[in-house]
């Protein structure tokens, strides 16, 4: 068992609490709000990267590969990416990984796309829960499959769509972007026997398996595939390490036959096989050394969530909001505070000064997704902005 700590081996404490200034550096989130909300200079709370530096280990790293001088090109197919991350699965998720079954990626969202490819045909339908991580629906679409929306829960939805006779895939989001939840060992059983019996291959995005808050344990999909099956597990060290900008994923396939195809298609007909070696460096440097630092993240993550928790449910009792079991995404559902979704957004833009994401994108009107993986006196300016805002819309809609 793994007991979040913030020291590091020395006796210093990592810090999550001093703001690194992330203005002019082609950030997403910071930079390009305009984009999204229309309005430039707002705090953002919307794009799921963190706030914070990486581990120092990974930094470290970093920079010993840049001091070498050398970037030319690399194989990902070595042993020191491959143990490090059979080791990772081995000591923090208890699942025995074989080296030859993993693959490399340029992102999480390629791999996807490459996997519906093989594994279904133009116009068979692609199972997704539903509220749904964003991206998924547009991959789905540029593929040219249907997507099927299940309700998080609804077993008798799940069990009808997977039923379909062109239902092809089931893809999966473990844990759940964005509500968080950390799916149970025993709904993974539940949904594995259900996509045997029908024939539905298995895509688990597991980008954001590492954030899990005890007591929820993430369990990979790679103990529930069996060996000759067509599933697969799709992630990336980038969402718990905040090293998105690196490029580079990786995947398990539990088949050799998808394996090779995926292999043939990246390397000939996308001509990605070259990986991005700094991706390589970090992947390798946060797997092997990073760990006390992720688990310092985690508790502090859990903080800034508890903290939401009881700023909104002071101001608001009737919304008993709980912290989502994994990550940093507070999803929020705001019905039950009966503003509506266009003058909230309006009067967070306008007034506060702040950008967090509707739940529309996520195909759920009446919720709110903020980005609390910074640091804490960032997640209260936002929950408090959050607040005021919710306040002012209530009293404008009464009439006060």
């Amino acid at each position: 068992m793994h007991h979040p700590s913030h020291t590091d081996e020395s006796g210093d404490a990592f810090d999550f609490d001093t703001p690194v200034d992330r203005h002019g550096t082609w950030c997403t989130q910071w930079d390009y709000v305009e984009d999204r909300f229309g309005v430039p200079g707002l705090l953002p709370f919307t794009i799921s990267d963190m706030d914070f530096e990486t581990a120092p280990e990974v930094l470290s790293a970093l920079r010993g590969r840049l001091d070498h001088g050398v970037l030319g090109y690399s194989r990902w197919r070595q042993d020191d990416f491959l143990s490090a991350i059979v080791d990772w699965y081995g000591t923090r998720h208890a699942t025995e990984v074989a080296p030859e079954s993993i693959v490399y990626g340029p992102s999480v969202i390629y791999q996807i796309a490459r996997l519906l490819g093989l594994w279904s045909a133009p116009g068979d339908g692609v199972v997704v829960h539903t509220p749904t991580y964003d991206a998924f629906p547009k991959t789905v679409a540029a593929n040219e499959r249907r997507l099927l929306g299940c309700p998080l829960g609804d077993w008798a939805a799940l069990e009808r769509l997977l039923a379909l006779p062109d239902t092809s895939v089931l893809l999966l989001c473990s844990p759940h972007n964005p509500t968080g939840h950390v799916w149970t060992e025993a709904e993974l059983n539940r949904i594995a026997g259900l996509c045997a019996r029908y024939g539905v291959a298995v895509i688990s995005d597991e980008i954001h398996s590492d954030l899990a808050h005890p007591p929820y344990v993430h369990r990979p999909w790679a103990l529930h595939g069996g060996p000759d099956e067509r599933w697969a597990v799709v992630t990336s060290a980038s969402k718990s390490f905040n090293i998105p900008a690196l490029t580079g994923s990786y995947g398990i396939i539990g088949d050799r036959a998808t394996r090779e195809a995926y292999l043939r298609h990246l390397k000939e007909a996308d001509g990605l096989s070259s990986p991005a070696v700094l991706s390589l460096v970090g992947h390798i440097a946060a797997y092997r050394e990073g760990e006390p630092w992720l688990n310092a993240l985690g508790t502090y993550l859990h903080g800034n969530l508890q903290l939401v928790a009881d700023h909104l449910n002071k101001a608001f009792p009737p919304l008993n909001w709980t912290p989502p079991q994994a990550g940093y995404l507070a999803w929020i559902d705001v019905r039950p505070l009966g503003v509506d979704d266009e003058a909230l957004q309006r009067e967070l833009v306008e007034t506060q000064k702040v950008a967090i994401m509707p739940g529309t994108p996520y195909g759920s009107p009446g919720h709110l997704r903020l980005n609390v993986g910074c640091p804490r006196n960032k997640a209260e300016r936002g929950v408090t902005a959050l607040i005021e805002a919710v306040r002012a819309v209530q009293r404008r809609a009464d009439g006060s």
